[in-house]
């Protein structure tokens, strides 16, 4: 016999300690002990506001665990490794972040490794070019998948000319990055105001917030960091199917425009998409793949910006069950809007939300990269015990709102890569269908 589940447990709030310096950087250290190790991660707003701003942060990223002024990239990584230490740098539409680990006798040299990759790299030549032809080469790969190219164009449809539609780089742009427009760049926009370091782990706050603002208190304060434009949503149009001769499968995606955490609505719309398809026992893996055998891993979900959401749908079908599948989807999202949830699904997409985040941040990385997102749009700590409280009296008629406002069909764009010649007689039998070549 199969125990009931227990009621959920009110989620316990880490004690934090927090402190901007005065340059602007904000450094906020939770103690998590059990294993003798902590994390960090560092994230810095750039804002990418023109096409050369993209191919400059990818080749950045990239490049910036080359070397320091004091330390080359050997040097870096002889002293990670003596730390027992790790350290990436990524980067998005957003940002450019740093994340690593070590054991915990280690926070200090950590720390001054980590200001000095940020506040001095040196961007050698041989490794800005190495990096360059690197990153040139994963561009060339990801265009040639069809799911890319799905994403380059839905992404375009969704925001227009917005920064958030750009997608990914051109090569000519890229190919042109050299190290003085990497010590420009890296000059003007990363920035300590706006920025935020994170520490998590067996380490005393105190001294943590102390050995962060002796390391960065040298970061220059360059001004406010770049903001963006408020996202005008175009309306949508017709579906657009990017031609790809031969393929034996269609990429279906399909967005519209959403909400943020910050908003109140937020809630809502969360656990109305894990109904919907954000999670393995929702409605749309039960229709187009349990019961209907047309794709393995269809889903959902609420993509976040700091300036923008959208909610997206996506699939990789057969190419002969592609208009089934997308009439199938559709149908889903407007049984969203008009078919209230049932309590069996409202209550386990509550749970399943509740018990993610409750898990998430249990672990030292969990709950570094959750205080660094709620520390880069301003959300209270009380945010973790918050949001899940709220999704809990959340009733039936709130997911149906929810969904009305953000997963309406008419409300959403939608774009398929396939076979044209395959699918586009039973797609334009009842919709008009635009073609694009691949």
């Amino acid at each position: 016999m199969i125990p009931q589940v227990g009621p959920l447990k009110r989620i316990k709030l880490p004690t934090v300690a927090e402190a901007q310096l005065p340059n602007g950087l904000r450094v906020v250290v939770a103690r998590r002990p059990g294993i003798p190790r902590f994390e960090a991660r560092l994230v810095i707003p750039t804002a990418r506001r023109t096409g050369a701003d993209r191919a400059r942060q990818g080749v950045l990223t990239r490049t910036l665990l080359s070397g320091t002024s004091s330390r080359s990239s050997v040097e870096l990584a002889e002293q990670l490794q003596a730390m027992g230490g790790t350290l990436d740098a990524f980067g998005d539409s957003d940002e450019v972040g740093l994340a690593g680990s070590a054991l915990a006798p280690h926070l200090a040299p950590f720390l001054g490794l980590l200001a000095d990759v940020v506040l001095r790299p040196a961007f050698p030549a041989d490794e800005v070019e190495l990096n360059r032809e690197r990153y040139r080469q994963e561009l060339t790969l990801a265009r040639s998948q069809p799911a890319s190219a799905a994403r380059e164009v839905l992404l375009r449809r969704l925001y227009g000319d917005h920064p958030y539609g750009w997608g990914m780089p051109a090569d000519e742009a890229v190919a042109k990055v050299r190290p003085a427009a990497l010590r420009t760049f890296h000059g003007q926009r990363l920035q300590p105001k706006g920025s935020v370091l994170v520490v998590v782990g067996d380490v005393r706050p105190a001294a943590a917030l102390e050995q962060a603002s002796e390391v960065f208190a040298g970061w220059p304060d360059g001004g406010k960091p770049v903001h963006l434009p408020v996202v005008a949503w175009p309306t949508p149009s017709t579906t657009t199917l990017i031609d790809r001769p031969g393929a034996v499968q269609t990429n279906v995606r399909i967005a519209g425009g959403a909400i943020g955490r910050t908003d109140p609505g937020y809630p809502a719309l969360a656990v109305a998409n894990l109904v919907f398809g954000g999670y393995f026992i929702s409605r749309l893996v039960e229709n187009i793949r349990e019961r209907r055998g047309y794709t393995y891993s269809p889903g959902s979900g609420v993509h976040q910006h700091r300036f923008a959401s959208h909610f997206s749908v996506q699939a990789d079908v057969g190419t002969e069950v592609t208009a089934a599948a997308l009439v199938e989807i559709r149908y889903e999202l407007a049984r969203m809007l008009v078919e209230p949830v049932e309590d069996s699904e409202l209550l386990s997409a509550k749970r399943y939300l509740a018990g993610t985040l409750s898990m998430a941040i249990q672990t030292q990385s969990g709950l570094a990269a959750y205080l660094s997102l709620l520390a880069s749009q301003d959300l209270p700590l009380e945010y973790l015990r918050d949001f899940p409280a709220r999704a809990q009296a959340l009733d039936v008629e709130d997911i149906r709102a929810a969904a009305v406002e953000h997963m309406a069909p008419r409300r959403l764009h939608t774009v398929l890569v396939g076979d044209a010649s395959a699918v586009l007689g039973s797609l334009e039998a009842f919709e008009p269908i635009e073609v694009q070549g691949g």
